[in-house]
């Protein structure tokens, strides 16, 4: 069927806004080449090679990813420069050398003296090098060692004296996540950027050349008004962005690509109820929103344009039922879908809620799917 109307879809699909994603991507383009500083796109929100692809200076990467799965697929593309942003475990380093085998310049990171161990010990065991960065703390948020820590210097000092110098420093500012507001996400992409460079400039005082200094997160991607000291950024979510976003003064729900199609399959009247054929299954059980100022349920219900619809919003899932209602509670007054009509579903997170589908449908201008794109899931 070429470019099929939504109406012809079952759902619940997965709905790729293309211009909508493009803008976004544009946005984040033009940032970082204000900031003079290098891009390295995490594909762990997309998944997908056609996106990819639009994300990424060269048909080589650079790209980061969060599972070797990834690192899999888009080697077997053709990429060459890949970053694996998870401390490593050690039953992972056979899967980094065969990928090194394949020509890939794999960069792994660890942040303890226990990791730096194992990677040490495998090193040798194979006769193969290991690209390290060390993941910095700057926020509280997850791992990482701090930048002040006595640990990050006797990491470093450990990894030299293997051969294995420091490739050097990234970080990762989850805590933006928490913020809300311009002032507070600039504030915290200062902090995150004090502390990688921190962390860069002792290793340096003790003789590494630390060459790489990396972080990012979307919100203080978007947000940095300096970047002084470091060499790349990395961000995801910014090519779909989502409701958590929005809720954090990111972007504005017409930014969110990504959408959920869905059908009403019933009502229950006497609680303000349309009940939907996507459920957690479909949206994920996210509930990222709920401590921001405005709760988004399970996900914010659109007309098939992509507007919100009234103050409809996903006030609960089941497996395979999502229960559209208002927000406010209310039970009178409401708009009445007939069973068959169909909504667009936007997500509180964009990851988990891609994750559940194979592919995307994209979507054009007219509200035609214009393309089939697979995505993959796994580790």
């Amino acid at each position: 069927m070429m470019n099929p109307s939504l109406d012809q879809l079952e759902t619940p699909t997965l709905l790729l806004d293309e211009a909508r994603m493009m803008r976004n991507i544009e946005r984040m383009r033009a940032q970082m080449q204000r900031l003079g500083v290098g891009f390295r796109p995490h594909v762990k929100t997309n998944k997908c090679l056609e996106v990819s692809r639009r994300l990424m200076t060269s048909a080589t990467g650079p790209i980061t990813v969060s599972t070797l799965l990834e690192a899999d697929q888009f080697a077997a593309a053709g990429v060459k420069d890949i970053l694996y942003a998870v401390c490593i475990a050690p039953n992972k380093l056979d899967h980094v050398l065969r990928l090194q085998a394949q020509g890939v310049r794999m960069s792994i990171i660890l942040d303890s003296l226990e990791a730096a161990q194992a990677v040490i010990e495998k090193s040798r065991a194979s006769a193969q090098p290991f690209e390290v960065l060390i993941e910095i703390d700057c926020d509280g948020h997850r791992s990482g060692v701090k930048p002040e820590a006595a640990e990050l210097l006797e990491i470093g000092r450990l990894l030299q004296s293997a051969g294995l110098p420091p490739k050097g420093v990234m970080t990762h500012a989850g805590e933006s996540y928490n913020c809300t507001g311009p002032k507070a996400l600039q504030a915290m992409a200062e902090q995150e950027r004090a502390a990688v460079v921190r962390a860069a400039t002792r290793l340096r005082e003790l003789g590494m050349a630390c060459p790489v200094v990396s972080l990012g997160s979307t919100p203080t991607a978007l947000s940095a008004e300096n970047l002084q000291g470091v060499t790349e950024v990395r961000a995801g979510v910014y090519v779909f962005f989502d409701l958590v976003m929005a809720g954090i003064g990111v972007c504005a729900v017409d930014d969110i690509a990504l959408s959920v199609l869905a059908t009403v399959i019933g009502h229950q009247p006497e609680k303000g109820w349309t009940i939907l054929d996507a459920g957690w299954m479909a949206m994920s059980r996210d509930r990222g929103t709920q401590k921001q100022p405005l709760d988004q349920g399970y996900g914010l219900v659109c007309d098939l344009q992509g507007q919100p619809l009234d103050d409809f919003i996903l006030v609960g899932a089941n497996q395979e039922h999502g229960i559209m209602a208002s927000r406010s509670g209310r039970t009178s007054g409401l708009r009445h879908l007939p069973v068959g009509s169909q909504v667009r579903i936007l997500p509180n997170h964009a990851c988990p809620t891609a994750a559940a589908y194979d592919y995307y449908k994209v979507i054009d201008s007219q509200q035609r799917v214009s393309a089939h794109w697979p995505r993959f899931n796994g580790w």
